[in-house]
């Protein structure tokens, strides 16, 4: 059974019974501690679930600063909205027109285009003709969108492998990327992130609307990376560079 976990007026969770009552036993959590599961109609004291446990709960430590655990961190319903990442990625895009504009200029991206709008013109509506003309662009222009391309994919699999986990944008809008366990990405999955983008966009866009309804707010190329995007800045959190134990972790909050 799950059980959710109250405090400082947060909800935390859901975590495994047995958990739960290990971290009781143990005084990571206090018996005053709020806590709900499937069929309560309301939060009730640990104590009052869980009492065997909290009868053997130690007696409390003095009070000090509590520490952050990106263990609680990752479980906390705390997921970025379909549209605080759209705004993120707009602002990235603008940020990426600048250098994109520039590659197309020395290209030869305005002598293309022109000589494309010229021949569509003088193709009467042949679609051979029309076809020839198209071809002869892109024949003239793929370095330049394959340099574009490249230097898309480089920006985000760098900044969101960084230590700031996030993209300008991302970083802009305070929300960043992690792992399922809410820890920093590498670069490798980083880099294997940015194709399933593609793949989101070429399916209608169907890739990037997930957000809107997944449980975890992800998106196609999300869940195919085993990754989340997250509230807060990466200079808030800790890096969990090591996974909970065997018997779940610890629980602060």
């Amino acid at each position: 059974m799950e059980i959710w976990i109250g405090r400082d007026g947060e909800r935390h969770g859901p975590y495994k019974e047995d958990d739960v009552r290990e971290w009781l036993r143990s005084g990571q959590l206090s018996r005053d501690d709020l806590a709900w599961r499937e069929g309560l109609a309301d939060w009730q004291p640990l104590s009052t679930l869980f009492p065997e446990a909290a009868a053997a709960v130690p007696p409390p430590a003095p009070p000090g600063p509590r520490a952050f655990s990106p263990f609680t961190a990752a479980a906390l319903e705390d997921y970025a909205g379909f549209w605080k990442r759209v705004a993120a990625y707009i602002l990235d895009l603008i940020l990426l027109y600048i250098p994109t504009s520039l590659i197309e200029k020395m290209g030869g991206g305005d002598a293309a285009r022109n000589a494309l709008e010229q021949a569509l013109a003088a193709s009467g509506g042949n679609p051979q003709l029309a076809l020839a003309a198209q071809q002869q662009f892109y024949a003239v222009m793929w370095p330049a969108m394959l340099a574009s391309g490249l230097l898309a994919w480089a920006y985000f699999a760098l900044c969101e492998s960084s230590r700031w986990q996030a993209t300008v944008g991302k970083l802009a809008l305070g929300i960043r990327v992690t792992d399922l366990q809410g820890r920093r990405i590498s670069l490798g999955r980083a880099i294997g992130r940015y194709p399933g983008k593609i793949l989101s966009a070429f399916i209608l866009c169907i890739g990037f609307l997930m957000v809107a309804w997944t449980q975890r707010k992800q998106g196609l190329h999300d869940m195919l990376a085993g990754t989340l995007v997250l509230n807060g800045r990466a200079g808030e959190f800790q890096d969990a560079a090591r996974p909970p134990d065997g018997r779940g972790g610890s629980f602060s909050a």
